[in-house]
């Protein structure tokens, strides 16, 4: 077989299918399967959403192909959404709409980074960001986050790795500790990239999960000159549970959003149409209905927290948005082989932290946003 891409030759193998290819092999002993691999909504789409979409699937409109940066009336709404969760000024024409998170984010990456120039991402980080770079040929600098500060990245620190790089990117609330970052915080990266010309972007998938008291999480589009340094992501999939019609969002501005435009069409032309209609309706119509799962969100939180208090041995080092973040016990061993035999049989499936980075060994993620709370209270059990 000739060659194929080394840069794809190097990237990571997707983790979730290789953790759930470890559950083909369990026997069902401990009980049913609970799989807090993934992040995914644990409760359905609203049912005038469903309807929505069948209704836009069904219009001869929407098979056609669309403006490249997205609908004008789904950028429309998610710009006064935006407005009013960050109290600042966000236009139709800042917003881009991209065919799910990921490519989002491939997408800024492809403008952004030169031959040679460096992306710094905290660690423990999102695998498919870092898959993504690698892929593209971006060689990535890992800023480390430890337990001991709550797996918050440190500005100092990261001003001493600067050195070639082109972009900095944060995640808050975070994928996959769950940590969530102050705005002060956020603020420091925003002076720290524009001191060393480089550009801040804010992954905020998880956004619509923050408690009224976290809201605003940070100031950065109150600042008239954001445009020029500051690019924000934010993806459909969690707070509209709608992760298979592959929507999200970019802002930014004019000067970096010409250049996505050539990535935009070469990449995919349009996003899909009828879940764009669709969700034009939603962002405004739904928005009680949003507040309600973020206080779902909440509740299985401190389901997941009291059940961790359970757990001689082991530690909750970090807990929000989607996610928890456990610190193994001290005899057990690392955390790609525990999080197997958790598998194989326990029929518990869990993400080890060496998916997500150096480091990482001692630690497992678990997804506990797809679990009602009756599923969170076997957990003990299980570990």
């Amino acid at each position: 077989m000739p060659p194929i891409s080394p840069r794809i030759r190097d990237t990571q193998d997707p983790p979730i299918p290789a953790v759930r290819a470890w559950a083909a092999r369990y026997g069902g002993a401990a009980g049913p399967l609970l799989d807090l691999t993934q992040a995914v909504p644990g409760y359905p789409p609203h049912p005038d959403l469903l309807a929505m979409l069948g209704q836009s699937a069904g219009s001869r409109a929407t098979a056609s192909y669309g403006p490249i940066d997205g609908e004008p009336a789904l950028r429309s709404a998610l710009a006064a959404d935006m407005s009013r969760f960050y109290g600042a000024a966000i236009g139709t024409d800042d917003v881009a709409i991209t065919s799910g998170g990921n490519l989002a984010f491939t997408m800024t990456m492809t403008v952004l980074a030169g031959a040679g120039e460096k992306v710094m991402l905290p660690a423990p980080w999102y695998f498919n960001h870092r898959m993504a770079l690698t892929a593209l040929g971006i060689p990535c600098v890992p800023l480390e986050c430890r337990a001991e500060d709550g797996f918050l990245p440190d500005p100092d620190r990261a001003a001493s790795q600067m050195d070639g790089v082109r972009a900095i990117v944060l995640v808050t609330p975070n994928n996959p500790t769950g940590a969530v970052y102050p705005p002060g915080l956020i603020a420091r990266f925003a002076v720290l990239a524009r001191r060393h010309d480089a550009w801040l972007v804010l992954d905020e998938t998880y956004r619509d999960f923050l408690s009224a008291e976290q809201s605003p999480p940070h100031a950065l589009f109150a600042d008239p000159d954001w445009r020029d340094g500051f690019i924000h992501l934010y993806s459909f999939s969690k707070a509209y549970c709608v992760p298979g019609h592959r929507v999200a969002a970019i802002a930014s501005g004019a000067g970096f959003r010409g250049a996505l435009m050539k990535a935009l069409d070469t990449m995919q032309i349009c996003a899909p149409r009828a879940a764009q209609t669709a969700l034009a309706w939603g962002v405004e119509a739904l928005r009680d209905w949003r507040v309600a799962n973020r206080d779902l969100m909440a509740g299985r939180a401190e389901a997941f927290r009291r059940a961790a208090s359970q757990l001689p041995g082991w530690r909750l080092d970090a807990l929000g948005a989607y996610f928890a973040y456990l610190r193994l016990p001290q005899d057990a061993p690392d955390a790609v082989a525990l999080a197997e035999t958790l598998a194989v049989e326990r029929g518990l499936l869990g993400l080890p932290g060496p998916f997500f980075g150096p480091g990482q060994e001692r630690h497992l993620r678990l997804a506990f946003a797809n679990a009602e709370e009756s599923v969170i209270a076997a957990v003990p059990s299980r570990l």
